[in-house]
């Protein structure tokens, strides 16, 4: 019995986690990646990050922030993942926090996938003509009519193109969206960047209310990002400045049952999507068939023990005789 009791709990405890890794319509599932995930208090026991690195003018709060720049003129920073990120398909979602006491304030802040790893440069904080993907929160606006700041944007970088201060990217521009008061919001600020490769790129946005995620934009036809970059983030200021504020990086790998992760449609991209998914699901992949594996496993295990009880029973029952 206590062996059927202990399988029991197992079983219930293999069955509450693959729960929590599925989504809302059940088909995606998550795995924490370790290696890009960052929250207090940062630094190791010997004041060092396993995980990331940072150069220039960022400075760590273990009890609250690392600032990539402070509100100074003239600063920038850097902090960028020690490892690659190789996962097909991901989902990272950073709190940060724009802030200061300036009445003009700037530049802004970007957050990197790109081959390149704590190059400071003219690109908030991180170099020019970069091979990846950036993601630039741009509080200050230099020359881009019809378009209210702070604007989030996308650009992609092909290892030649530059990064235009002048009209604030708009020639490179892949995507974006307006953000006012995502500076100095009165809830936790966040964005949240979900990639399925050949699928989807969306960034969404917590700026108005918690748990209220604004679209900043989708695409069902996603630019060609590397397959190795690193994770990172940079910030800089001119003659004007502000606070820039990573909080806390979380990252996770997206992958459906039966390890199709390579061909996942997103879970938020509706029903015309999930019906494109790429072949039959395999009734040999995911939980279920651990569990069964496991259950058959355990059970075989039991009867085992059984036997070998009633055996040796039987033999004590002969020697006395």
């Amino acid at each position: 019995m206590r062996w059927l009791t202990s399988l029991s709990a197992l079983w219930l405890a293999a069955t509450a986690k693959a729960a929590v890794s599925h989504d809302d319509d059940g088909n995606i599932r998550s795995i924490a990646l370790r290696t890009h995930t960052l929250q207090q208090p940062y630094l190791d026991s010997d004041m060092a990050s396993r995980w990331y690195d940072f150069g220039g003018d960022a400075i760590v709060r273990t009890d609250s922030y690392i600032r990539l720049t402070s509100n100074q003129p003239s600063q920038n920073g850097w902090l960028f993942s020690r490892v690659p990120l190789t996962a097909t398909n991901w989902e990272i979602e950073v709190e940060f926090k724009i802030h200061g006491k300036n009445q003009l304030y700037g530049d802004g802040f970007a957050m990197w996938l790109t081959k390149e790893r704590g190059k400071l440069g003219p690109v908030f904080g991180h170099s020019d003509e970069f091979e990846g993907l950036g993601i630039f929160v741009d509080t200050y606006k230099n020359n881009r009519p019809g378009v209210v700041f702070p604007y989030v944007m996308a650009m992609v970088g092909d290892g030649k193109t530059s990064y235009n201060k002048n009209n604030d990217g708009k020639d490179a521009e892949f995507a974006g969206c307006s953000a006012r008061g995502i500076r100095h919001s009165s809830v936790p600020t966040k964005l949240r960047l979900t990639y399925f490769q050949d699928k989807s790129l969306k960034l969404e946005l917590q700026y108005k209310k918690e748990d209220d995620w604004a679209l900043c934009f989708e695409t069902n036809e996603p630019p060609s990002i590397p397959s190795v970059t690193y994770l990172g983030f940079s910030a800089e200021t001119g003659e004007l400045s502000d606070n820039h504020d990573i909080i806390s990086v979380k990252a996770k790998n997206l992958y459906t049952p039966g390890g199709q992760s390579g061909k996942s449609s997103p879970g938020s991209g509706g029903q015309r999507n999930r019906n494109k998914s790429s072949g039959p699901k395999k009734s040999s992949g995911g939980w279920g068939w651990f569990l069964f594996k496991f259950l058959a496993f355990g059970m075989v295990v039991a009867g085992a023990y059984v036997g070998w009880t009633a055996y040796r029973t039987s033999k004590q029952r002969t020697h006395r005789f």
